[in-house]
């Protein structure tokens, strides 16, 4: 049985001298917006839930490179090889069935969607659109942040006697001092109709949410640098759900130092859990 509820959840969190998402086009620089705030995409949030899933024992069909666990070297190998090759010929399965298959495969798929688009060797590929139930914002920090930038060695030449040191191995490493940033994030009962997204898979994600940064760590993002602080869950009584997800958002009101606020909403109680 699907999602019987409409799901709102917000994650609250700090950063400490981490990166918590550097931007390519910008020398890796942590992301901010034009205003100065500190900004983490919904890609790298998934990235980093996908991952904690997959260590909870989830299937996971987009795996990180560092991740793998079936030797697949892309994600077209990996559809392919566990799927079969028939189920993403257009020709000789529908893609309504393909994409059901998906969905019972991949923890992933069915919680947040997936473009299977591949050509073939003949003339037609096949483009299976598949649309998630859970949907996660963009994190973005209570207030704007301070960025500090060190000069690294990043390795010693080897050219000549090793005394002196190329341009090329000097590099920039850089960090967020202190932040709180708050992200949100729902979930459809019509959506998971469609994906087969389940009560059980809620509670599967609402256990790992708490432990979001655990085993993340990194030179970027030292152990302990960043925390989950509160994750707050609100279960609507109703796969409607009874108000919008912007005004449940709203009633959460987050300060500078991670402390925060709730409004009530008649009929919504939210329920706050601790981090890891």
């Amino acid at each position: 049985m699907s999602l019987q509820n409409k799901i709102d959840f917000a994650i609250i969190f700090s950063v400490k001298n981490a990166n918590p998402n550097g931007d390519p086009l910008n020398g890796n620089r942590p992301r901010t917006d034009y205003d100065g705030f500190g900004e983490i995409t919904d890609v790298c949030l998934k990235r980093k839930t996908r991952d904690r899933l997959q260590d909870a024992g989830q299937a996971i069909f987009v795996q990180s490179d560092e991740k793998k666990t079936d030797g697949y070297p892309s994600l077209r190998a990996r559809a392919e090889g566990v799927l079969g090759k028939d189920v993403l010929n257009a020709k000789k399965t529908k893609p309504e069935d393909a994409a059901k298959l998906a969905c019972e495969t991949w923890f992933d798929v069915r919680a947040f969607g997936q473009l299977f688009a591949f050509k073939s060797e003949e003339k037609d590929g096949v483009s299976i659109p598949i649309r998630g139930p859970v949907s996660i914002h963009s994190a973005f920090s209570i207030e704007p942040v301070s960025i500090t930038s060190t000069q690294i060695t990043k390795s010693v030449s080897g050219d000549g006697d090793g005394s002196k040191k190329g341009s090329d191995t000097m590099g920039m490493k850089h960090r967020v001092d202190n932040a709180v940033y708050v992200a949100f994030g729902a979930m459809s009962p019509q959506l998971a109709e469609k994906t087969g997204f389940s009560d059980a898979d809620a509670n599967t994600l609402k256990s790992i949410l708490p432990k979001l940064f655990e085993g993340d760590a990194s030179s970027a993002r030292p152990e302990g640098s960043m925390a989950v602080e509160k994750v707050i869950w609100w279960q609507h009584s109703s796969k409607a759900g009874q108000y919008s997800s912007a005004k449940v958002h709203r009633t959460l009101n987050v300060k500078a130092d991670g402390s925060y606020e709730l409004s009530q909403l008649e009929g919504l109680t939210p329920e706050e859990i601790d981090g890891f």
